[in-house]
């Protein structure tokens, strides 16, 4: 059984770990995959036709804990507690909820203090007592209700029928009307930089790059404060400048083999290859940049939108890329039937099958792939862009713009 302490307007957690109002996705299954044998039998919950009008939610049903994120930012906004009898819950060190003490309603008073009267759902058979940042379900038949209002007052318990919390939701600010997470607090950056937007840079029927709006927090043990600045990224930028405008990637993949190359008219290529390209993955922006072997110069850009359902999600997180494209805004959000119809000339689709090196099998399917000009869209089977990857030849744009 868990024990955990609950501190309002922010987290639930313990002194190894926290769930914290506002972390992204990735970040609470990092928790969840340190305490293997500890949490069982984990359960992601989404809806893969709406996917931006349902919550993701992680279910813990050994420990009755459901973690709701924002199908948009992908942040956590709501912790709930949904089985009380299966966790130990602590307030300031002082258990009100364990198996020795109840979370009746006279215990829950005296651990969090003072609050305004809560209400009464006569139809749910519910009462709600809420505090700044957390509040409590519990159960009342109606047979209590004596008064014609929806507050405590209307409610008479005789002596041993006080009720006992079923639920608790711990979220931002005075209620759980809001329909979106907060922002990341800067005590879950960790140390790296996040995306705040990715414009795209199109020229005439062809793409420069992208330009980056990036987030990140200052050391400060204290007083963490937010940095935010831009930097632009283009095809045909080398290596040491990609580093030092993105910095340090979380990791560099060396392809093994590329079987696209099928698709390429230059057969040469395929028959003798030197050198393998390679990748910065940068997983936290969202986004890959792969450079040429040879030249070692960006030759394609590839961002990723981290849809559930994908066979990557939850490598990288989302990148809020946006692009105007024949008079037509395309962004992370757009549906490719959509989009489609302002694109002449599309090419026919190349199906993708993605699988691991070690499991041949992908449950999610196949996506396929459309070109246009120099912009390759991977398109879900619910019809959301997968990623979308932009490329060129390896040599400097400016270069190419001279020899123009």
């Amino acid at each position: 059984m868990l024990t955990l302490d609950v501190k309002p307007d922010r987290s639930v957690g313990c002194t190894e770990w926290e769930f914290i109002v506002g972390m992204h996705f990735s970040q609470a299954v990092a928790i969840i995959q340190s305490q293997v044998g500890i949490m069982k039998g984990v359960h992601v919950l989404y809806n893969h036709d709406e996917a931006l009008d349902v919550d993701i939610v992680i279910e813990l049903p050994q420990d009755g804990i459901r973690l709701y994120f924002d199908p948009i930012s992908q942040r956590l906004k709501i912790i709930d507690i949904y089985i009380m009898k299966n966790v130990k819950l602590k307030y300031c060190s002082l258990f009100f909820n364990s198996p020795e003490v109840l979370p009746t309603l006279e215990q829950i008073e005296h651990s969090f203090g003072a609050t305004l009267p809560g209400e009464y759902d006569a139809e749910k058979q519910l009462y709600v007592m809420n505090f700044r940042g957390v509040a409590f379900h519990f159960p009342v038949v109606s047979k209590f209700q004596t008064g014609n209002n929806h507050e405590l007052g209307s409610l008479q318990f005789p002596s041993g029928c006080t009720p006992v919390a079923s639920r608790m939701l711990v979220y931002i600010g005075n209620g759980i009307c809001s329909k979106s997470a907060p922002e990341m607090p800067l005590e879950c950056y960790y140390g790296h930089i996040y995306l705040k937007s990715a414009v795209i840079i199109r020229g005439p029927h062809h793409t420069k790059g992208v330009k980056v709006k990036l987030m990140a927090a200052t050391n400060h043990r204290t007083n963490p404060t937010q940095i935010m600045f831009e930097k632009q990224i283009l095809l045909g930028d080398s290596t040491q400048d990609i580093a030092s405008a993105l910095g340090c990637p979380s990791k560099v993949f060396y392809k093994s083999d590329d079987k696209m190359q099928i698709h390429t008219a230059n057969k040469s290529s395929i028959e003798n290859p030197q050198k393998s390209d390679y990748f910065f993955n940068y997983f936290t922006l969202g986004m890959d940049v792969l450079f040429d072997a040879r030249t070692h110069l960006v030759k394609k850009l590839v961002l990723h939108t981290n849809y559930p359902g994908h066979y990557n999600f939850n490598m990288y997180m989302r990148c809020e890329f946006s692009l105007r494209l024949n008079n037509t805004d395309v962004n992370a959000y757009s549906r490719w039937d959509d989009l489609k119809k302002h694109f002449a000339h599309i090419q026919r689709p190349i199906v993708l099958h993605r699988s691991g090196s070690t499991n041949t099998t992908n449950p999610f399917g196949g996506t396929q792939c459309y070109g246009y000009e120099d912009i390759i869209f991977e398109i879900m089977p619910n019809d959301f862009i997968a990623s979308l990857s932009i490329f060129g030849n390896g040599s400097p744009y400016k270069m190419t713009q001279q020899l123009a």
